[in-house]
C-alpha cells in the first residue's frame, strides 16, 4: 500500500478529526511561559524527596495499579473514603476513561462554550456528538445545558471554566445535576485557586463526578497526575475501563507525598492568589477587560488592540502567553499567573505595546 494512503486504515471518525492543540511548549531558547498554566514554583520538596526514594527502590516492579498510597493520603485531606477515588495519569486520563465508559458511538456528550477544548477531542474519538451550550454574559448555563437530548450520555462542567476562570457556586451546580438527564462529570483543574468546591455534590447526588489534577496547584505538571471522585459503585466500573497500570511508581509516589504537604500548599495558593490579583490589577490599568478569575491565569481583552496582535508582539520578546478564539464568541489573551517579576516583566511590555500605539494627546 502506498504510504500516502496509510491513512485510509484508520476509522472514518479518526482520518476527519483535528487534533487537540495543547499550548506551546518552546524546546529552546529563554521565555517567561505564561501560557499553559504552570505553577511558577517548584513543588513541595516532599515530592520531590519521594519521587527520588522511589526511583531508587520502586522501579523494577509494576506499580500498585490502584494507587492505593495516594488514595488514602487524599480521602484524609478531602474528608472521603479511599474507595471514592480513582487516580489517572493527569486529569486529562480521567476524562477519557470516563469518556470511554459512558459515551459511544452516536452518543452525544454535552459540554459548556467556551471551554476546554479537548472535550470536543474525547467525543470524535468515541465517533460520538458533542453539544455545545454557550455560557450567557455573566458565565452562567441557562435551561438549554439540562435540557433532555438525543443519545445523551454525558456532561462536562469546567469549574472554574477554562478560559475565563469563572465558578459556578456548588448550588447552581447541583441544580444542574438534579435537571440533567446523564451523569455530570465538574472539572476541577482549578479549583484550589477558587473559593469554593463541589466535592460535597458528589455525596449528595451519586451522578456528580469531580475530576482534579496535581498540575497546576500543586506544581506537578510534568509529573502526570489526577483523580476522579465518585460514587464507590462508579469507581468500580471506570476501573474495567482505565489501562491497568496508568500511574507509575514515581508519580504515585510523588503525588502521596505533595498531597500530603498542606503547608507548602496553603503558602504556594497564597503566593499564586496574590499574584493573580497583581496581574488583574496591572491589566485593567492598562485598559483591558479583565474577567474576575478564580484560577491560575486571567481572561482579557483590549478595546483598541488586537489580542492576536498583542500575543504575537509578546512572543518576539519571550514571553508566552495562549491566544484563543472562539467562534462566535469572540478572542482574547489568557495569561497564566507567574512569579512577581515575570508578571511585571509582561505587564511593562504590554504598556509599552500599548503607549506607542495610543494617538497623540491633544
Amino acid at each position: 500500500m502506498p504510504i500516502d494512503s496509510l491513512e485510509l486504515l484508520f476509522r472514518e471518525n479518526i482520518r476527519r478529526m483535528k487534533p487537540y492543540v495543547p499550548g506551546e511548549q518552546p524546546q529552546g531558547g529563554k521565555f517567561i511561559k505564561l501560557n499553559t498554566n504552570e505553577n511558577p514554583y517548584p513543588p513541595s520538596p516532599l515530592a520531590v524527596r519521594a519521587i527520588q526514594q522511589a526511583a531508587e527502590t520502586s522501579l523494577v516492579r509494576y506499580p500498585d495499579p490502584l494507587a492505593t498510597a495516594f488514595r488514602i493520603q487524599a480521602a484524609e485531606v478531602l474528608g472521603i473514603d479511599p474507595d471514592w477515588i480513582l487516580c489517572g495519569n493527569g486529569s486529562d486520563d480521567i476524562l477519557t476513561i470516563v469518556t470511554r465508559a459512558f459515551v459511544g458511538e452516536g452518543d452525544a456528550l454535552r459540554l459548556p462554550y467556551p471551554s476546554y477544548i479537548l472535550y470536543r477531542t474525547l467525543a470524535e474519538i468515541q465517533n460520538a456528538r458533542y453539544e455545545e451550550i454557550f455560557f450567557d454574559k455573566d458565565f452562567r448555563l441557562g435551561a438549554s445545558f439540562v435540557a433532555a437530548g438525543e443519545r445523551l450520555k454525558l456532561a462536562f462542567l469546567p469549574n472554574p471554566n477554562s478560559p475565563s476562570g469563572t465558578v459556578l457556586p456548588p448550588q447552581e451546580v447541583l441544580a444542574l445535576a438534579e435537571q440533567l438527564p446523564c451523569p455530570l462529570l465538574v472539572d476541577e483543574a482549578y479549583v484550589d485557586f477558587a473559593e469554593h468546591d463541589c466535592i460535597d455534590l458528589v455525596r449528595r447526588n451519586p451522578r456528580v463526578m469531580v475530576s482534579r489534577t496535581l498540575s497546576k496547584s500543586y506544581g506537578l505538571a510534568g509529573l502526570r497526575f489526577g483523580f476522579l471522585i465518585a460514587h464507590p459503585d462508579i469507581i468500580a466500573m471506570l476501573r474495567k475501563v482505565k489501562d491497568s497500570y496508568n500511574c507509575d511508581a514515581l508519580a504515585i509516589a510523588g503525588a502521596t507525598a505533595a498531597i500530603g504537604d498542606r503547608q507548602w500548599f496553603a503558602e504556594n495558593r497564597a503566593q499564586v492568589l496574590a499574584t493573580r490579583e497583581r496581574l488583574s490589577r496591572g491589566l485593567a490599568e492598562l485598559g483591558f477587560a479583565v474577567t474576575p478569575s478564580q484560577a491560575n491565569f486571567v481572561w482579557c481583552r483590549h478595546h483598541d488592540y488586537p489580542a492576536e496582535e498583542l500575543y504575537q508582539r509578546l512572543k518576539a520578546d519571550r514571553i508566552l502567553v495562549r491566544y484563543m478564539n472562539y467562534p462566535g464568541w469572540g478572542d482574547g489573551l489568557r495569561i497564566s499567573v507567574g512569579t512577581d517579576a515575570q508578571i511585571d516583566a509582561c505587564l511593562s511590555l504590554l504598556s509599552s505595546y500599548l503607549t506607542a500605539s495610543a494617538p497623540p494627546a491633544d
